[in-house]
């Protein structure tokens, strides 16, 4: 029973993030490029390269990978070739997506913490600089995952799907290389992050209490200091999310390795390991998909912007009639 249950879970979840995630995003694109949010060019850029990531994310890993995988078996996005490279591109998007959040989490700390270095480092010219780098150190640390799959199965000289070769669990070379990629995404990242938000409410922390001692009764109406401790909330659901959303896939790659038993590859919604593995790529996609909501609609511009974004098709038509 509970098998055919979840595997309606998973076939509704997808079609979900895809149809909510890629509007928002495009629309988070749009309302960003605008440059009507009161945000320096600088985390604009920052912002802009965040949502982009995050959009090929939902095309490349939820859209063709996961939807097409379930609804379109026997369609060209089936073949090996197709699923190779189309997995490719997700672990490209998804360590963008993740490395661009620490590239930010570094430049507001910078910012914030670090003055002296703020006039350098917090500029447009630094920011297009570090999007690039991140990028093209993204693409090329996932090219060799294009050599660690084979087909599934062979139908009339056909190969069908992608399986990672057993080499990949037995070799010294390839077990090396699968830890060095958990490393590099998630934990490390979530390391800087955690850290860098540390500091970060260090410091502000030690700054309010400065103003507070300064300015005395005042201090509650200090526009300054409400502004630091908005900046404490969002630095916070930062980490929270990344560590809820991300905690799932790590558990699962430490029982892949500590078991030896490899990930699942067939459509076993009745297998509790397939689940897990499953569950713990959903997360994932969600905590790639979730950074720019997280950061930019807590600013109230960004929101009067997206009211207008919004209501636009709305009075635009009621502009019409009254033509």
């Amino acid at each position: 029973m509970h098998g055919p249950a979840n595997g309606l879970f998973f076939a509704i979840s997808d079609p979900i993030l895809a149809a909510i995630g890629a509007p928002a995003n495009l629309v988070t694109i749009v309302i960003l490029c605008r440059g009507r949010c009161g945000l320096s060019k600088c985390i604009t850029y920052y912002l802009v390269a965040i949502a982009v990531s995050d959009t090929l994310v939902i095309i490349t890993a939820i859209i063709l990978n996961r939807i097409g995988r379930i609804y379109f078996q026997k369609s060209v996005l089936s073949t090996t070739r197709a699923c190779i490279f189309s997995t490719v591109l997700v672990y490209f998007s998804r360590d963008g997506s993740v490395w661009l959040t620490v590239a930010f989490t570094l430049d507001r700390f910078v910012a914030i913490c670090w003055q002296s270095l703020k006039t350098r480092y917090c500029t447009k010219k630094t920011a297009l600089s570090v999007i690039g780098i991140v990028c093209c150190l993204s693409c090329a640390r996932n090219v060799p995952f294009y050599f660690t799959y084979q087909p599934l199965y062979i139908v009339n000289g056909v190969p069908w799907f992608c399986a990672v070769k057993s080499s990949y669990y037995t070799l010294p070379a390839w077990q090396a290389y699968d830890w060095l990629d958990h490393i590099l995404t998630p934990f490390l990242p979530f390391l800087l992050i955690l850290l860098l938000n540390v500091l970060t409410v260090r410091h502000i922390l030690i700054a309010s209490r400065a103003r507070r001692r300064l300015r005395g009764a005042e201090s509650h109406k200090d526009a300054e200091m409400a502004n630091r401790k908005k900046s404490i909330v969002l630095l916070f659901a930062i980490s929270l999310s990344f560590l809820l959303l991300w905690v799932t896939y790590v558990g699962h790659f430490l029982y892949v390795r500590i078991t030896g038993e490899g990930y699942r590859t067939s459509l076993n919604f009745k297998d509790p390991r397939y689940i897990l593995q499953e569950t713990a790529n959903m997360l994932q996609l969600v905590s790639s998909c979730n950074n720019v909501f997280i950061y930019a609609v807590a600013q109230t511009k960004f929101r009067e912007e997206l009211k207008k974004v919004l209501l636009c098709p709305f009075t635009t038509f009621v502009g019409y009639l009254k033509q």
